[in-house]
């Protein structure tokens, strides 16, 4: 896998990384092709870590097309946004889209009803399937309240973070939501990402699981991206080794990269 099209740089409050170091991680690791997708979380609630998930738009693109022109001759680097989707944003996230001259968009959910599962306060006294549950409610219901991004980022997010060790996840419990969530993301044209994070919190698969992959191309899917949500130069290209067995065993045969909003379609070694 040469593309790495999910990555967080020091624009993004929950990464220290500088976007140089993080190019040149990729360079190193003998990519050809990134995208960096800084955070933009409209009314992401307040930290004590201070977290605000905001891109500063015009530092960021006075930086990054700059970095792009200067390692031209290496890598092609795309610059991107991941967009936080919350159901009452589609306007708002509307004008962000319409208004940067994005290569790539995500749209991805962090947040449940407001808040983020990430915190372990979140589950305070939360049944975990109902939890879920909510979790692709709200992403259903923010896919038709906006749509101009290109694919949905992490779908299972939320499954990162359950604080209960017992726990089983299994997507077939869920079923209804993920075949609709899947089912309006290829009937609007959109995709959906294999992002290997999933194995770094040690769940030993991507997000969204091996069989929401399945169930994507099954239901008609094509566009598929790959990412390593990576915040430091050390997690570029993150386990990617995995992922070319796990899209072929999908019925995959091409991975998808986007440039000006246009996907190109890469074959499959």
């Amino acid at each position: 896998m040469l593309s790495d099209y999910h990555i967080h740089t020091n624009f993004s409050s929950d990464s220290k990384a500088d976007p140089k170091d993080m190019i040149e991680a990729a360079i190193k690791k003998g990519l050809s092709d990134i995208c960096i997708t800084d955070h933009h979380d409209l009314y992401y609630p307040a930290t004590e870590e201070g977290v605000d998930f905001l891109t500063d738009f015009t530092s960021y693109f006075d930086l990054m097309p700059q970095l792009r022109d200067f390692y031209k001759d290496k890598i092609n680097v795309n610059i991107g946004i991941e967009l936080g989707m919350q159901p009452h944003l589609g306007k708002e996230n509307a004008l962000i889209a319409n208004e940067h001259p994005f290569d790539f968009i995500i749209g991805s959910s962090h947040l449940v009803s407001g808040m983020d599962p990430y915190y372990k306060d979140y589950w305070n006294d939360r049944d975990i399937n109902a939890s879920i549950c909510q979790y692709f409610e709200e992403i259903i219901q923010s896919i038709n309240a906006f749509d101009n991004f290109d694919v949905y980022g992490h779908i299972d997010y939320i499954i990162r973070y359950v604080p209960d060790n017992s726990f089983v996840y299994n997507p077939t419990d869920y079923y209804d939501y993920i075949h609709t969530v899947l089912k309006l993301l290829i009937e609007k044209g959109k995709g959906i990402e294999i992002n290997t994070a999933g194995f770094k919190y040690g769940l030993n698969h991507p997000n969204p699981t091996e069989s929401i992959i399945n169930l994507y191309n099954e239901l008609g899917g094509e566009i598929i991206t790959v990412g390593s949500d990576a915040h430091k130069p050390e997690h570029i290209a993150y386990d990617f080794y995995k992922v070319p067995e796990i899209l072929k065993n999908a019925g995959f045969r091409y991975y998808t990269i986007f440039s000006e909003r246009k996907p190109t379609f890469v074959k499959l070694d």
